[in-house]
């Protein structure tokens, strides 16, 4: 699948979960992850890759910095792994708010 429509497909899914979901953009920036998914007060990062393809050396780089700083990083491939991963984290995020209910 192309990495367009994957991220759309993604998206799509894990707004109907609950998620917001933004394009993450930073223009003096290359190689940050594409998307920036919160729910539950915290925050998850996406790197959207075509099936098979990987993320560039940079990709890693920021992808790791991120996690360093604490928060979650994951690249997804495919339409059914992104929607199994989406929905175990939205329902760990869930668990872990003391506001939900």
């Amino acid at each position: 699948m192309l990495e367009k429509e994957l991220e759309r497909k993604c998206c799509l899914h894990a707004k109907n979960l609950g998620f917001l979901c933004y394009k993450f953009v930073s223009p003096s920036q290359r190689g940050v992850p594409d998307r920036l998914f919160i729910a539950h007060g915290r925050s998850l990062f996406v790197e959207f890759k075509a099936t098979g393809k990987k993320p560039t050396a940079l990709q890693l780089h920021h992808m790791d910095k991120l996690t360093a700083a604490g928060m979650d990083c994951i690249v997804i491939d495919s339409l059914e792994t992104g929607r199994k991963f989406l929905e175990q984290t939205y329902e760990n995020y869930r668990r872990l708010d003391p506001e939900a209910g």
